[in-house]
């Protein structure tokens, strides 16, 4: 049986000077703080002072008993450069993160007691000897303060990022166990589909030791096959197949997948599934889209960053809870961004369960890296492992080469005098992904990189709308007006974002109020984007009055940050089908920092992740201004058509209204105009209100300033709130007494609103409902609303 290894082990440093116990899975900073011999390093600037732990060798060893010999090592998500000794003897020397690895000790082994030591070479000091030996230079990524990150195959996001603390921290957090070297085992399984005529899945099973007859279950079905070196291969036939679709497509059925070789045992829930990548020419360029079951499905969701800087946080609870935010918020899809880690099981299992579709990159990010043998050969084996692990699963939608990598072509000065070399050591790793890709499963959706126009093309795709999937950051790094969205019709927008600070929550977890400045030395250590803090400021003159204090700042740096992207958002949809896709850079934090996360570090929502509820909605309406008018177009992404009817009004700032017209029509998977109106019949204290009703019951309706804020003479709103508790949960009646833009609660304990940031006016009550997460506290509660952040009284 195995053996299981995790749980308690002891640190220490290579120069004896630390001792601490260790937790594996788990990490070395992680162990150092639980241990008392660091401070929290997401507190204050505690991250400079502890850069030194990444710069030392250290060793986690523990004893072990054993009544017999034969046995194996598996150790996965092994980070990064280790030697691993058992009994004094070397065993394993492993070099990077993403792989798994076996390791036979039975000539080390001895019955009785046995000492394991795992030695965690420093990553600085091991991409250094790499990126000396190199025969040319290959710089790693600007967003990295610890350098050499690009020589080694670890999570570039360690290293640094305009987002991420730098502490390029090292452990083990995946598999940790012993195993029987002789008993039988299953070595993999390949798992493929056939939609053409009902549903047949083939599995291959790889398995040691010519362990004899193969036994396959599936939906009621026993089959059993007789393995040939090693391998046997056996179909099932699902005549009555039920379908997996897509959160808000239809449901996500999961079937068991039972493999058994001697005693041996695999299991897999699959979901029943044809997922396409359709990037075919058209009149505009190349397409992109994905195809569920002969559906074309409209893609909403966000990028994904790992759920902590430091893994040793991180649990599948936590994950969990981030990935139902992103259901919750309508969204069906989430982009692993390649400068992270791929994810365990538990996170695939979960978006199978949930709907949500996986665009997978490989984990390159942003870097030049080598492409010599050693390297590429490091390469092969962690894409095999990878993909042999996660390509069963129902939830992946595509395998993506590297994120920016054709980019970072343009931005070192020695690929740009001799971009020939660096662009043939680029396409050489991007050849051995994707061949690594198709002999591990032929079947694989392969997109070679985002953004990309396309197979070998090696362009602009941050400003080429016209083809494949693009990355638009022109309005937060150009510094360029949220109308700027406009300008452009992606195909498909797989990164966009607008800054924010994080709630006041978690900027209270890192600073003392004396540090309530957006200059303060803490808070600039908790922006890692150059120019961040002064970009939010900046915008925020364009478009808002100046906020009266700090926490309304923060305020209304969120709600600038939902403005942003709903403008990005609704514009695109509007555009479907030439558009199918957008991808919100990102969903979460790696720690509480400002970034241009819709979630908190720790899962709160942010005022944008509120809003896109609202913007993801299934059914919906969307204002598209258009010269003098401004058009209002329905989007329906359920698969059926819709009836659509909607009504706008002119909309003072005493909340009084006035009819500007009606309009009606079917809505299918093309979005649809129902009615358009003069800019020019609003008045200049007056917005644009809408309401509409569709035939499958839906309704909704919203607010559309065709001004910025600043430029409206807000009247105080008056606030009031009554409060009850409803069982587990509280319910806030709020009232106003004029409109009342973005009126957002706040608890002072964790907990959930079931929505937020709202307009309303006189005459009507907005009722809002918070699930605190520890229903024995009893929360207090605080109102925001633009008039009172922006207005001095």
């Amino acid at each position: 049986m195995p053996r299981d290894l995790s749980g308690s082990w002891t640190l220490q440093s290579v120069d004896g000077r630390h001792a601490v116990p260790m937790t594996l899975p788990g990490d070395i900073v992680t162990a150092l703080y639980t241990a008392g011999a660091i401070p929290d390093p997401y507190a204050g600037q505690n991250e400079y002072d502890l850069r030194w732990i990444c710069e030392q060798d250290w060793t986690a060893h523990k004893s072990f008993e054993l009544e017999h010999t034969d046995i194996d090592l598996v150790i996965s998500e092994l980070d990064t450069v280790a030697t691993i000794r058992v009994n004094g003897t070397v065993v394993l020397e492993a070099a990077n993160a993403f792989r798994t690895y076996r390791a036979a000790l039975g000539h080390v082994a001895r019955v009785g007691t046995n000492e394991i030591a795992i030695t965690f070479h420093s990553p600085v000091a091991a991409g250094k000897a790499l990126s000396d030996a190199h025969p040319f230079p290959v710089p790693w990524s600007k967003n990295c303060p610890i350098p050499y990150g690009n020589f080694l195959r670890k999570p570039a996001c360690d290293f640094g990022w305009d987002w991420n603390i730098a502490l390029a921290t090292s452990g083990v957090y995946g598999a940790l166990r012993l195993e029987p070297g002789a008993a039988p085992r299953i070595d993999r399984l390949a798992i493929a589909q056939d939609h053409s005529d009902g549903v047949t899945v083939t599995v291959g099973v790889h398995t040691s030791n010519h362990a004899g007859p193969v036994t396959v279950e599936l939906d009621g079905q026993t089959v059993t096959a007789q393995a040939d070196d090693g391998f046997a291969e056996v179909t099932v036939r699902i005549d009555d197949p039920q379908l997996w679709w897509p959160a808000g497509q239809g449901g996500q059925p999961l079937y068991d997948l039972v493999v058994t070789v001697g005693t041996a045992t695999a299991h897999r829930r699959i979901g029943l599934r044809r997922m396409e990548l359709v990037a075919a020419p058209d009149a505009a360029g190349l397409g992109f889209k994905i195809r569920v079951n002969g559906r074309d499905v409209f893609c909403k969701g966000a990028n994904w960053i790992p759920a902590d800087a430091l893994p040793g946080r991180i649990t599948d609870a936590k994950t969990r809870d981030l990935l139902q935010s992103a259901v919750d918020a309508n969204m069906n899809m989430i982009r692993i961004w390649g400068g992270g880690r791929y994810e365990p099981d538990s996170f695939y299992d979960a978006c199978d369960e949930m709907g949500l579709l996986v665009w997978q990159d490989f984990m390159f990010a942003c870097n030049l890296y080598p492409s010599d043998p050693a390297y590429l050969t490091e390469v092969r084996a962690e894409v095999h492992d990878n993909v042999a692990r996660m390509h069963h699963h129902a939830c992946l939608a595509l395998w993506c080469g590297d994120n920016e990598l054709v980019g970072a072509l343009t931005w070192y000065d020695v690929s740009i005098n001799d971009r020939d070399r660096y662009l043939v050591n680029y396409d050489r790793l991007n050849r051995c992904i994707e061949d690594a890709l198709r002999d591990t499963d032929p079947h694989a959706n392969w997109w070679p990189s985002s953004p990309s126009t396309g197979p070998l093309s090696f362009g602009d795709a941050w400003h080429d709308d016209s083809s494949g999937d693009m990355h638009f950051w022109s309005v937060w790094h150009e510094g360029r007006d949220f109308d700027h969205y406009r300008d452009v019709s992606p195909r498909f927008c797989s990164e966009f974002g607008f800054q924010s600070y994080p709630s006041m929550d978690v900027i209270r977890q890192f600073a003392d109020p004396a540090d309530f400045n957006i200059a303060a030395p803490v808070m600039e250590a908790h922006q890692k984007n150059d120019g961040g803090n002064a970009r939010i400021a900046e915008t925020m003159f364009r478009y808002f009055r100046f906020p009266v204090d700090f926490e309304n700042f923060v305020y209304v740096s969120q709600v600038q940050q939902a403005l942003a992207i709903k403008t990005a958002v609704t514009h695109w949809r509007g555009l479907k089908p030439h558009c199918m896709g957008t991808l919100i850079w990102q969903l979460n934090d790696t720690w509480p920092v400002c970034s241009w996360a819709s979630l908190d570090y720790g899962g709160g929502w942010k005022v944008l992740h509120h809003l896109s509820r609202e913007f993801y909605a299934p059914v919906t309406v969307v204002v598209m201004p258009d010269g003098d008018d401004l058009v209002l177009r329905g989007i329906n992404d359920t698969g059926s058509p819709l009836d659509l009817s909607i009504t706008a009004y002119a909309c003072a700032m005493d909340g009084t209204a006035r009819a500007l017209g009606q309009g009606a029509g079917q809505v299918d998977d093309h979005a649809t105009e129902l009615l358009r109106v003069k800019a020019a019949d609003l008045k200049p204290q007056e917005m644009l209100s809408f309401g509409w009703t569709a035939s499958d019951g839906s309704k909704g309706g919203d607010v559309f300033a065709p001004k910025p804020y600043k430029a409206y003479d807000l009247l105080p709103a008056a606030l009031n709130c009554q409060t009850e508790r409803d069982g587990d949960n509280w319910v806030l009646s709020i009232t106003a007494q004029a409109m009342a833009f973005f009126v957002t609660a706040e608890a002072d304990t964790p907990g959930r609103f079931d929505h937020n940031a709202i307009h309303f006016g006189p005459g009507h009550t907005a009722t809002l409902r918070f699930t605190p997460a520890n229903p024995d506290i009893t929360p207090s509660f605080t109102l925001r609303d633009l008039h009172s952040a922006t207005y001095h009284s």
